[in-house]
């Protein structure tokens, strides 16, 4: 995986091979980075990546210019590797080792913008208790923006507070507001 814009434009990432992901391919990246640049200024935004996996969203903000990022994921693995390459990478991400649903259900701070990539075999009745818990808990900044990313088989339009979809090979980006 790359870093696609900012500070580390170009940047290469080696995730380690037993790492339980599936990171989101730099062109889909790319296509939503390009979706988010025309409605945000990413310099101090406050973002919450969910299933974060290797960091790869993570970093793409934090290049960016984003302040405070917080990286969720279950597997300690995935956590240690994004301390490691935040920490070597000088970039503000806080991960956070914890089941998303839990974390989402306690948690108390508002972001810009929540980005969730699930593992794609998640039931959709899973899939829909992201936007559920985000607009019950009040996650979200007001022009705030949650996005999930899922396969196209999965429809998440059903959704409350679903807006639109954005299809790009066998990945959608499903966007909240």
């Amino acid at each position: 995986m790359r870093i696609i814009s900012g500070k580390y434009k170009g940047r290469r990432i080696v995730a380690p091979k037993n790492l339980p992901v599936r990171p989101t391919a730099d062109m889909q990246k790319e296509a939503l980075f390009n979706i988010l640049h025309n409605q945000y200024c990413f310099e101090g935004l406050s973002v919450l990546d969910l299933f974060s996996g290797t960091g790869n969203i993570a970093y793409e903000f934090a290049s960016r210019g984003a302040s405070e990022i917080i990286a969720v994921d279950a597997h300690f693995a995935c956590v240690r590797f994004i301390k490691r390459q935040s920490e070597q990478l000088d970039f503000s991400i806080n991960p956070i080792k914890s089941d998303v649903f839990k974390f989402l259900e306690r948690t108390r701070q508002k972001y810009d913008i929540i980005f969730a990539d699930p593992p794609y075999n998640l039931s959709v009745e899973l899939f829909q208790k992201i936007p559920e818990l985000v607009f019950e808990k009040n996650l979200l900044k007001e022009e705030g923006v949650l996005i999930i990313e899922h396969a196209s088989r999965t429809d998440l339009s059903v959704s409350s507070r679903f807006v639109e979809s954005r299809k790009y090979g066998g990945s959608t980006f499903s966007f909240f507001r």
